[in-house]
């Protein structure tokens, strides 16, 4: 991108405070925000102070190592979690009523792994239960949970957004103008 993604601006405030207050609203318990790279300046542009801020000292391993990161640190607290919500900063069209649906599937289903449809393959936002934080900590690489999120081992329960643009991510400067133009 040329510049920390997570601070584009968008909607009168950047990518990352988008995601952290969809977050935020949303029926999740907990707002977890792993950074690597630029972390200190990412940190001095988030406006809430009821987000929990995990460093991912090993970023430059790529996508997975953040997600490890995550992991390593919900396992350390006293409660830990039944589940986790995996979500990007660059996808700014997913809502707190999109995280919502996830979390009340989940909680219909509480033995499986909620995954976004998109449509030939699963993604994320996805909902992880606690008996799968074992395979999320043996990630690796910048592939994130898709490898796991279209294995045949993990129980996969797809959901597929109302939106289309719900799940459209911004992975370059292009599709960043495109976004700035209200084309996505």
């Amino acid at each position: 991108m040329g510049k920390t993604k997570q601070l584009l601006w968008f909607q009168n405030s950047t990518l990352l405070q988008n995601t952290i207050s969809q977050g935020l609203v949303s029926k999740a318990k907990n707002v977890y925000c792993v950074l690597g790279a630029n972390s200190e300046t990412i940190k001095n542009q988030v406006t809430s102070n009821q987000v929990t801020f995990i460093d991912n000292v090993n970023w430059k391993e790529g996508l997975s190592s953040s997600i490890v990161a995550g992991i390593n640190y919900v396992l350390s607290l006293e409660n830990i979690p039944d589940a986790v919500l995996i979500m990007l900063a660059d996808q700014p069209f997913v809502d707190s009523d999109y995280l919502d649906l996830l979390m009340d599937t989940y909680h219909a289903n509480s033995d499986r792994v909620i995954a976004s449809d998109y449509v030939n393959k699963n993604g994320v936002p996805a909902i992880f239960p606690k008996k799968h934080f074992n395979s999320l900590l043996k990630l690796n690489g910048d592939k994130g949970a898709k490898t796991l999120l279209n294995s045949d081992v993990t129980n996969i329960l797809s959901i597929l957004p109302t939106h289309k643009k719900t799940l459209i991510d911004i992975d370059s400067p292009d599709d960043y103008k495109e976004l700035l133009k209200g084309r996505l």
